[in-house]
């Protein structure tokens, strides 16, 4: 699959199949996302893998789409807003290296929110020192969704003098 065919066909999955996915795969995925942008090497992102009874107690009401697979992926907060920014900008850049390199292997994610959430840090075990960028069911889908409609470029684009 080439670059273009990966972006325009991942999507967020909503349900999984059974599937298993071994962690040494997910984790050839993560070694090759790594290569990700980032502000002075500083490689800001922290992966979790989440067991069953983390999983549970996150209480996901779609409990992740059923996904053989959670994984809570998690930036560095920095030490000013600007340092915080840059580390938020890298650790997507990673996670979208992952989704797309996951893509390509017929393994789809579902991302969430739940992280982020007061209770759902307390369930992480995520300090202030961190922020939740998501917590991801990770599978082989069920069936891929169609693609949303998405605004014209041209209502994004702006020409500066």
């Amino acid at each position: 699959m080439d670059v273009l065919d990966a972006v325009r066909g991942r999507r967020n999955m909503k349900q999984f199949k059974p599937d298993p996915i071994s962690e040494e795969k997910i984790l050839e995925w993560f070694e090759t996302a790594k290569l990700a942008p980032n502000h002075r090497m500083t490689e800001p992102w922290e992966i979790r893998f989440v067991g069953p009874k983390t999983r549970q107690n996150l209480g996901h009401k779609p409990n992740f789409g059923d996904a053989p697979i959670v994984i809570a992926i998690l930036s560095k907060a920095g030490n000013s807003p600007i340092e915080r920014d840059e580390n938020l900008i890298a650790t997507a850049c990673f996670v979208q290296n992952f989704l797309l390199l996951a893509h390509r292997e017929g393994v789809g994610a579902r991302w969430t929110s739940i992280g982020g959430t007061p209770a759902g840090r307390e369930v992480l075990g995520v300090s202030d020192d961190f922020i939740v960028v998501g917590v991801f069911g990770v599978g082989y889908p069920e069936e891929i969704p169609a693609q949303k409609a998405r605004s014209p470029i041209g209502e994004k684009t702006v020409h500066l003098p």
